[in-house]
């Protein structure tokens, strides 16, 4: 009864997250073998979104993008968790000035809550977001193998 248990928990894991997540965008990149034929191109589930997105309701983000945006997005992600955030911030100072990392530091002098509730808090931000960036990322392999023509390999 443990192993099951055990399993169960380590499938759910942040690691297990983060292998499934940086898989699924290596297979990505390694299908996508001409990324400029993302543009202009929507991901299935925005054109169904389209209706919401006009009413008003949709959340800003990503609100008129294409597969190419969300190629450049989830390798960039996949880049900050193999190399971490500190080169992340490295390679954004020059666009945002004060780095969010200095605005992390400043907001945790003032502050010393429940460290624990915190990290549990964003630990299961991270893991939904992380999964909902492996879907995408499938998603996307998947679309641009129907685009051009392989729809059927690799299943």
């Amino acid at each position: 009864m443990m192993q099951i248990s055990d399993s169960y928990n380590q499938k759910n894991s942040l690691f297990n997250a983060m292998n499934r997540f940086i898989s699924a965008v290596n297979n990505m990149d390694q299908t996508v073998m001409v990324p400029s034929l993302l543009r202009d191109m929507p991901l299935e589930e925005e054109k169904n979104m389209n209706a919401i997105r006009t009413s008003g309701t949709a959340s800003p983000c990503f609100c008129e993008s294409d597969m190419y945006s969300y190629y450049v997005l989830l390798k960039s992600i996949r880049s900050d968790i193999e190399w971490g955030i500190v080169a992340a911030e490295e390679r954004r100072r020059d666009k945002l000035g004060t780095s969010a990392l200095e605005v992390s530091r400043m907001e945790q002098e003032g502050e010393d809550d429940d460290l624990e509730k915190l990290f549990h808090f964003h630990l299961s931000g991270l893991h939904t977001v992380l999964s909902k960036l492996t879907r995408k990322a499938n998603t996307l392999t998947n679309r641009y193998k129907e685009e051009i023509g392989i729809g059927s390999w690799g299943h």
